[in-house]
């Protein structure tokens, strides 16, 4: 951890144009008929297709991920998640001009659970366009020891509460490859099943949770098409695989809040999250 904390405060900054191709490429992965032009608000949280870090092959990590030490700390355990995030949106990203991304450490945490040891690193992002500020993030990344085969099962927390709306999904192999494809990552989590099974000691290819994350405000969008989301907080739980179905389920809290969740078919609370509303 001493040499990890040099990368307290470690920051860059990205550029981008915001084209159109990515957006009307995950409009049709949501199954959507949708089109995006020059001059159209991106749907929040689809900055996620933008901003891609861009590495060379031989530079992918044995994950498939970019080797650590750049901008993200060199982090020795091997497993590596997205854990939640929390996101402001503040004005509108808009299709056909330029942004830039300013990515700042923020933190760096290690604990130590139930599955052996843990660290949480947490980026904070901006992103800005025409000089103002549009999307404000904190984005948790989890860092895991490698799998115990001896270990007991861990024990997830089910969800007992019943939506007032929801739909489900099947997360077949061609979803995950259109999202990894979309989001620029070679995570091999999500497409290379025998590594995930025999190597990271998963049941089945994971489902990304930015994709779940995605499609829990797709489920907003749905629900309340004249809404705007001013902000968005989610927490994965457990794992998603590719093995078996799940809902996206949601309800009203308050005239300006909503409850959101995804629940597996067993009944497991994989996400949990909310978002606060403005309606016109």
């Amino acid at each position: 951890m001493d040499d990890l904390t040099d990368w307290l405060g470690n920051s860059e900054e990205r550029h981008d144009q915001i084209v159109a191709f990515p957006a009307n490429a995950l409009s049709a992965t949501l199954n959507h008929d949708t089109q995006y032009v020059d001059g159209s608000s991106l749907p929040p949280l689809w900055h996620w297709l933008y901003f891609l870090p861009i590495y060379r092959l031989d530079q992918a990590n044995y994950d498939g991920h970019a080797a650590l030490g750049g901008f993200l700390p060199p982090v020795k355990l091997p497993r590596r998640m997205w854990a939640g995030s929390r996101v402001s949106f503040l004005n509108d990203l808009v299709i056909g001009a330029e942004a830039r991304k300013v990515s700042t450490i923020k933190s760096i945490q290690q604990k130590s659970g139930k599955s052996g040891d843990l660290v949480f690193v947490t980026v904070a992002h901006k992103v800005f366009q025409h000089e103002a500020c549009c999307v404000e993030e904190e984005h948790d990344i989890v860092y895991r020891s490698a799998p115990d085969k001896n270990a007991m099962a861990p024990v997830y927390k089910t969800s007992e509460t019943l939506p007032e709306f929801s739909y489900a999904v099947n997360p077949d192999p061609v979803l995950l490859f259109r999202y990894s494809a979309l989001t620029f990552n070679g995570h091999r989590i999500h497409y290379d099943q025998p590594f995930c099974i025999e190597t990271e000691g998963y049941q089945g290819l994971v489902v990304h949770g930015p994709l779940l994350s995605t499609l829990m405000l797709d489920l907003i969008r749905q629900n309340f098409p004249d809404a705007a989301v001013k902000y968005f907080q989610f927490r994965a739980l457990a794992p998603v695989f590719d093995t078996m179905k799940f809902k996206v389920c949601g309800r009203q809290t308050s005239t300006s809040e909503v409850e959101i969740w995804i629940r597996r078919d067993d009944g497991v609370l994989a996400m949990s999250g909310f978002a606060n509303l403005s309606r016109p």
